[in-house]
């Protein structure tokens, strides 16, 4: 019999990293087989409650990263969320998990990475050549936009939905899919070499998805189209950094190039089941 692997999900602190492990934890994995690498252990105490073992693991300091490793059979990478030389970041936990003997990386990259020209894309495509260098088993787990990246809440207060993306369609679905199909890459054999295009079974605009807004709120809400440079400076003036706000706004332009719309249905096939509806997924938003 096959022992159950010792996983570690970085980021665990995060929105996704816990979520997957709390998808982990209902898939029957241990919570001794399961470590959090976070960079405030004093932010994992929930973790640790639940038995998770807890180490600090920072992607900017290198010599945190072996010991946080030393065990791990598969380790969950979520892109970090400091775009200050991401790259480096990535390649630091890379190397080390190299260094510690890790069996397999799934590492959390973009849909449509190698083909898209977002401004975005441009770190997940050097982390997946890195990855591709190492000699380290890979999984490329290239995820769609989330749900969640919409305040559709916020949007019934406002009356609107911002875009630059015209009429063109997305397949989003909620962090909680993708948490679950990273669950299973990580908890079953047979995912080293593949790549999934991770992406919900719909296809909607934003005008749609503010129509869904309005019909479960009962309030006026309408997508607002506005070119990019307007879009980025209308984020600018809500109080986004400049920078980010040229990159959601980006972003936009990157679903008028359908870079993130996918039929792949990989997301679906890894759960077992389809992906969270949009109604569903708004209705969760708007009850949050």
């Amino acid at each position: 019999m096959t022992p159950t692997p010792i996983i570690a999900v970085t980021g665990a602190t995060g929105h996704l990293g816990h979520l997957t492990l709390q998808a982990l934890l209902k898939r029957g994995v241990p919570a001794g087989n399961l470590i959090a690498l976070v960079r405030d252990p004093a932010k994992a105490a929930d973790l640790a409650a639940q038995g998770i073992q807890v180490r600090r693991a920072d992607y900017r300091q290198p010599d945190t990263l072996s010991a946080a490793l030393n065990g791990v059979n598969r380790l969950l990478l979520v892109s970090s969320n400091d775009f200050d030389d991401r790259v480096g970041q990535h390649r630091n936990v890379i190397e080390a998990a190299r260094d510690a003997g890790v069996d397999l990386i799934a590492y959390t990259s973009l849909l449509n990475a190698d083909r898209s020209a977002m401004i975005l894309a441009g770190d997940h495509q050097a982390t997946e050549a890195i990855l591709r260098e190492s000699g380290v088993p890979f999984t490329l787990l290239r995820n769609g936009w989330y749900t969640e990246n919409y305040d559709l809440k916020g949007a019934v207060g406002s009356g609107a939905i911002l875009g630059a993306a015209g009429s063109h369609a997305l397949n989003p679905a909620p962090r909680q899919d993708y948490a679950e199909a990273a669950a299973a890459v990580l908890s079953s054999d047979g995912h080293a070499g593949q790549t999934y295009e991770l992406a919900g079974d719909e296809a909607v605009t934003l005008a749609d998805l503010a129509a869904e807004v309005a019909r479960q709120s009962g309030q006026p809400v309408a997508y607002h189209d506005l070119s990019a440079e307007e879009y980025a400076r209308t984020l600018a003036g809500f109080g986004v950094p400049e920078g980010f706000a040229h990159v959601l706004a980006d972003s936009d332009t990157g679903i008028t190039r359908a870079e993130l719309a996918s039929e792949s249905r990989d997301l679906s096939r890894l759960i077992g089941r389809p992906t969270t509806p949009v109604a569903q997924a708004v209705r969760d938003a708007l009850t949050a």
